[in-house]
């Protein structure tokens, strides 16, 4: 085995032990387990939130894509849209939607329109996010196989079963522990390994291989230069990732909503800083390793050329980012299926009074229908790995009908108190079928309108359609104006 294979081993298992080693603060408890008791200071926070905006395509995807023949802006516009969607859910809402002390995202939807909506988007969301596992599993399973001459499948299964044990153990608080093992080792690596190219070398040296317009605002301004496309990425991330389960269940998560907002704006520079680094080791790749014929390989060939502690720390980062985004996944989407889907719809676990034993069995149930839930959860993502191993085509569709159908009723019920559940079935329905439509309708020439309609179009539905519908669904007490006790939190009741 190799230096780098000894190191990605003590790497995972580092991240193994610091996941497994917080199951005790769970104290069976569902919500300390989802998340993390509503207890989480500003620094932890904006840990987590940053490890999950630094995925997969936000390091690896990113380097790829800039070597291209997309230029820069198809591999900035990911790091890029996620710190902008960090900007503006601390701008509008992580301050509200932490104060209505909520376990997941569908709860507010729930909240505020009812069951069948509730129910549509939980599924949408859960199913989004399994194939955003599936990506991530497979990204990191690729590298294991290099580093340790597994197949695809064994690289697969191997870390499957890690992330799945640390994440079940603590949940939100594995994942914390997790996050600061794997995000600051990765920052020192594409800092250190960016600035040790560019005063290794110097900027000129890299300058010739650069083709022109593929460093410029040109992939902004023209079509031909994939214009279109590259806006719909910026803005499918920047608004599209405000109703990320992963993102938010981070801002349930903070202990106040002061924290919950400062926490994306660190979270967004941090992001922003290593999107810069990994994009501009994309240009010097150009000059460096000008025939590597998988963008995949980019990176992790750009890697080994380094010193080895920033090629290691670099590869690390790929492996942590894929298993920070994973193991985000599979409690978000564990949390909402075994909370939105089965607890409430399928067991109806909740009454009308409540004592302090009631409240501490409740709590514990929702461990276990949480735990349970995950373990079809993670078999559907290997799935999918397995069939698919590079989804990222039904990634972009998936999280594109979720931003089309979800994100429009999300910001009108927190802005109008006018919004009402067949405003938004409505919004979520259109916005949804539309971009499926779109998906197999829209010219090749016009790619990227197809991500960019649908939200309109939901916005342009559910305004009229709640307006027309104030007799059938008055506005209730409005959503920001009620903070739920304990018990119904628990018992899903209210």
């Amino acid at each position: 085995m190799t230096n780098y294979g000894w190191g990605i081993l003590a790497y995972v298992a580092l991240i193994f032990i610091a996941g497994v080693g917080v199951m005790p603060l769970v104290r069976r408890s569902g919500k300390r387990f989802i998340v993390a008791g509503k207890a989480l200071p500003f620094f932890f926070v904006g840990t987590t939130m940053m490890a999950q905006a630094i995925d997969a395509n936000a390091t690896m995807g990113n380097t790829g894509a800039v070597y291209g023949p997309g230029g820069w802006w198809a591999g900035f516009q990911f790091p890029l849209g996620l710190a902008l969607c960090l900007v503006i859910t601390g701008l509008f809402y992580a301050m509200p939607l932490n104060r209505l002390n909520l376990l997941t995202l569908p709860d507010y939807y729930y909240r505020r329109y009812g069951r069948l909506v509730e129910v549509l988007v939980a599924i949408a969301m859960a199913i989004s996010f399994m194939i955003l596992v599936a990506g991530n599993l497979s990204g990191v399973s690729w590298i294991i196989h290099i580093a340790f001459g597994l197949t695809y499948l064994q690289a697969l299964i191997g870390i499957s079963v890690v992330l799945f044990l640390y994440t079940m153990s603590g949940g939100m608080f594995s994942q914390v522990s997790t996050d600061i093992v794997m995000i600051y080792p990765s920052i020192i690596g594409f800092i250190g390994g960016f600035l040790f190219l560019y005063l290794t070398y110097g900027w000129d040296f890299f300058k010739p291989a650069i083709p022109a317009g593929h460093f410029d605002l040109s992939g902004l301004m023209y079509l031909k230069s994939g214009a279109l496309l590259n806006w719909a990425g910026i803005l499918a991330l920047g608004l599209g990732d405000v109703v990320a389960l992963d993102f938010m269940e981070r801002v349930f998560a903070a202990n106040s909503p002061r924290t919950a907002r400062n926490a994306t704006f660190y979270a967004a520079a941090g992001t922003i800083i290593i999107g810069l680094a990994a994009s501009f080791m994309g240009l010097m790749a150009l000059k460096l390793s000008p025939n590597v014929a998988e963008p995949r390989m980019v990176l992790p060939t750009l890697a080994m050329g380094l010193p080895f502690i920033f090629g290691l720390f670099i590869m690390g980062g790929i492996i942590g980012a894929g298993m920070s985004t994973g193991d985000g996944g599979v409690l978000a989407i564990s949390s909402v299926f075994g909370r939105n889907i089965v607890q409430r719809n399928i067991l109806k676990i909740w009454q009308k009074h409540y004592s302090e034993q009631d409240r501490k069995a409740l709590d514990a149930r929702l461990l276990w229908v949480t735990r349970v839930a995950a373990i079809p959860v993670m078999a559907a993502a290997i799935w999918i790995a397995i069939i698919k191993p590079e989804p990222g085509i039904l990634l972009v569709l998936a999280f594109d009908v979720v931003f089309a159908g979800c994100f429009v009723p999300l910001t009108l019920g927190l802005y109008w108190k006018k919004a009402n559940t067949y405003g938004a079935l409505a919004s979520v329905i259109v916005g949804s079928l539309l971009r499926v439509i779109l998906y197999y309708k829209i010219p090749p020439e016009w790619a990227g309108a197809d991500t960019l309609i649908p939200p309109l179009v939901s916005l342009l539905v559910m305004v009229p359609v709640s307006l027309l519908t104030q007799k059938q669904d008055p506005p209730r007490h409005h959503i920001n104006d009620y903070v739920p006790s304990e018990e119904e939190v628990l018992s899903t009741a209210y």
